[in-house]
């Protein structure tokens, strides 16, 4: 159990950064500006100057087109060490904490997710997410939703695209892999031998 927290606190360490909440310091922090960005439909896969387990993941977001504030957004990021993956999702506040969430498609229905914490700006689900929901997700023919539970009972879906994401996941793991690459040792030329004088 205590390998399990420990691998990840590491993870979600990249969507706290990404995110731009801060773990401890309830004061505001700046959120990390990723150092590569590729869209793939309505995914974005974003890779971070950080050494981290899981230095990149595939993010989308939906904002109140009056506002701009955020509605909901979904981050999936991979470690290549484990071949594991890690979601975050951030839903407002106002929610009944203890009915968690259920992520929703066509061809997938996840199991209740608990929120793991809340702050000013929401609440989130951190957690591992199995590779095998990774990828029946990732089968839906059209778009998905996450159903949520006000403090008042009533149930809201917030759908979300999965245009692109099978492209972004590609995209992200192959990424990760590289960032998360030991550098190749060059082999070591053996000292040069001596000349013997000739007799």
């Amino acid at each position: 159990m205590k390998s399990i927290r420990v691998c990840l606190a590491g993870v979600l360490a990249l969507g706290l950064l990404g995110a731009g909440v801060a773990a401890a310091d309830p004061a505001p922090t700046a959120p990390l500006a990723p150092s590569e960005t590729k869209t793939f439909g309505d995914w974005t896969v974003r890779c971070y100057p950080i050494a981290s387990p899981s230095p990149c993941d595939m993010y989308e977001l939906l904002a109140n087109k009056q506002t701009n504030q955020r509605v909901m957004s979904l981050s999936i990021a991979y470690m290549p060490a484990g071949d594991k993956h890690v979601i975050q999702i951030a839903v407002p506040l106002g929610i009944f904490i203890p009915n968690g969430l259920v992520i929703e498609s066509d061809t997938y229905t996840s199991h209740v997710m608990p929120y793991r914490r809340c702050d000013r700006a929401g609440c989130y689900v951190e957690r591992l997410f199995e590779n095998a929901d990774v990828t029946s997700l990732g089968s839906a023919a059209g778009s998905a939703k996450i159903k949520i539970v006000a403090d008042n009972g009533k149930v809201f879906e917030i759908p979300f695209s999965m245009k692109g994401y099978v492209d972004a996941h590609g995209a992200m793991v192959d990424l990760a892999r590289k960032k998360t690459a030991k550098p190749s040792t060059p082999p070591t030329t053996p000292p040069a031998t001596p000349a013997h004088p000739t007799p």
